[in-house]
């Protein structure tokens, strides 16, 4: 169906011995769009996508792939999708030519299309001119547009980029971003990635934050921010204890911190000019703070930390009242 989405996860759980790594997972991808799994080390975003990409099967629950089931039909799953590892998996010994032969050949490319494959997919990543470099003397960015580019070479509709920009210098990193985001606009590509990067995140459509296994918040990154507190605003005053006073009066909450007054609005853009109109001293002063991607993390993380002590609590008690 053209509007269905392009990954639909449903409860989805996986187990290492007794240790669960994703704890009922549920979200759906849309067709089109940069989709983020943020969290910490061990959190089961990297799990997650190998159950996805049908590297892994799941304990329970299912996951649908470009309208494919990943455990009943894993072989259309996976001619549908690309795959590009944390860790590089080219071969180092081979030229960027020969690498993208020989991923050509594992996909069964016939044989007259490979050459204007390998052509499309050197374009779209800037490798023109690279073709007989050997890989193991390629710079990091080079090489990690080359795995970007052999997961491209079947033209697969849904891209998986698990930790994408690992290890890569900024300009680097903000030049693998505008392709990505080419691809998406130019050929429709939806793409699914981790990443720890939060300045990264920014440029997602949508991301889900992942604590222990579980889905703890998603949504944009810009409602993500919005929900976790208000703006603050910054400013000094040719007098800044008459100023304060005055945003008191008028229910501001405000406090002064060293020389500086601190203000927390709901909307920054809107609340410089009301404070401003508060107060009968002239303003020296003014920046404004809003909540960043580390403070959603963070925010929604310990929020998660603090359900789980809350119920680990609440069952020791149970069980010494049984006990009892």
């Amino acid at each position: 169906m053209r509007n269905a989405p392009a990954i639909e996860v449903t409860d989805l759980v996986k187990f290492y011995g007794r240790h669960r790594a994703v704890n009922g997972l549920t979200f759906a991808v849309q067709q089109n769009e940069i989709f983020a799994l943020l969290g910490r080390n061990g959190a089961g975003k990297s799990t997650t996508m190998k159950m996805l990409s049908t590297l892994m099967v799941p304990s329970a629950g299912r996951a649908k792939v470009a309208g494919f089931d990943t455990v009943r039909e894993p072989r259309e799953v996976r001619h549908h999708i690309g795959f590009v590892f944390q860790e590089s998996t080219l071969d180092a010994g081979l030229t960027v030519v020969e690498n993208l032969r020989f991923h050509a050949t594992l996909y069964g490319t016939p044989r007259h299309q490979v050459a204007e494959r390998i052509e499309y997919a050197m374009k779209l990543l800037g490798l023109e001119g690279h073709e007989k470099a050997l890989v193991a003397r390629l710079s990091g960015g080079l090489a990690r547009r080359l795995e970007i580019c052999r997961a491209l070479l079947h033209k697969p509709k849904i891209l998986f980029l698990d930790e994408p920009s690992l290890g890569l210098d900024p300009p680097t990193r903000t030049r693998l971003w505008q392709e990505i985001k080419h691809l998406r606009d130019r050929d429709g590509l939806t793409v699914l990635m981790t990443t720890h990067y939060m300045d990264e995140v920014e440029n997602v459509d949508r991301l889900a934050i992942v604590n222990a296994g579980e889905l703890v918040a998603i949504d944009t990154p810009s409602k993500l921010k919005a929900a976790v507190g208000l703006d603050r605003i910054r400013l000094s005053t040719t007098n800044n204890a008459i100023a304060l006073r005055q945003l008191v009066a008028h229910d501001i909450p405000a406090w002064a911190e060293g020389e500086v007054i601190v203000c927390c609005v709901p909307d920054a853009e809107r609340g410089v000019g009301r404070l401003l109109s508060l107060i009968d001293v002239p303003a020296t002063m003014i920046t404004v703070q809003r909540p960043s991607l580390d403070d959603v993390f963070v925010h929604f993380t310990e929020m998660a930390l603090a359900r789980e002590a809350a119920e680990s609590g609440t069952g020791g008690a149970h069980r010494r009242r049984a006990k009892a």
